[in-house]
């Protein structure tokens, strides 16, 4: 219990109070970050083994990396989510993580866009009618119920990478192709026109629990987004 409190206060200190006052807010499609990146809480750094993530297919450097990213994002809840797309859809690689109660909350299947690539993502983009994932930091936003279901909106938080992706309807929703009887059929997930689709019996669980301001993070090993981005400069 010390400990986790202890990673409370170290993530709160990073963050000023708030909350999400409405389901559809208009987004701000910028977000400057200071001058320096402060190394990760040593406490969250030390989760990835503690929750064997590595046997969980999570690349270190991506969860690493979601820390950083995360650290900029001002009054963030305690819950990080990332989808690791240097794995194949094939692969469970979303993972939803509660950096307080330290633990990994869900790990499963979640689609890319259409034309980001077939069994494994590989070309990403922020431009309209693309259907190409958008790398970078995103954050959660309201609930809606669309032609998809309980959907979650999505603010793209980093300026020429993913800040169109409110524009461009990039939100999470459930979607019949993502699954392992889809995956059994034709060796990988279907795909969306960019949304994080997860599978339509998990949506509901998984947007309800990080919905109104968590952190999401969409990685790719791409190192012109690495260097790029402005929440990971040092």
């Amino acid at each position: 219990m010390k400990q986790a409190l202890i990673a409370a206060f170290s993530l709160l200190s990073l963050a000023t109070t708030g909350s999400e006052k409405s389901a559809t807010p208009t987004p701000t499609h910028h977000v400057n970050a200071p001058a320096a990146v402060t190394p990760a809480p040593s406490a969250f750094q030390l989760l990835y083994d503690e929750l064997h993530l590595a046997a969980s297919g999570l690349s270190r450097e991506a969860y690493l990396i979601a820390l950083r990213g995360m650290q900029q994002m001002i009054g963030a809840k305690p819950l990080l989510s990332i989808v690791d797309m240097s794995q194949p859809s094939s692969q469970k690689r979303l993972y939803v993580i509660d950096l307080v109660k330290r633990k990994l909350l869900f790990n499963t299947y979640v689609a890319h866009g259409r034309n980001s690539g077939e069994l494994q993502a590989k070309r990403f983009s922020n431009t309209n009618s693309s259907f190409q994932s958008s790398l970078g930091f995103y954050k959660t936003l309201g609930l809606y119920q669309g032609k998809h279901g309980l959907s979650m909106q999505l603010q793209g938080l980093e300026k020429g990478i993913n800040d169109n992706a409110f524009a461009r309807a990039i939100v999470m929703h459930g979607a019949d192709y993502v699954g392992e009887e889809f995956i059994r059929r034709t060796g990988r997930l279907g795909r969306s026109q960019g949304c994080p689709a997860v599978s339509t019996t998990e949506c509901s669980p998984i947007v309800r629990t990080i919905a109104g301001g968590s952190c999401l993070f969409i990685y790719y090993p791409d190192n012109t987004y690495l260097k790029k981005s402005v929440f990971l400069k040092s």
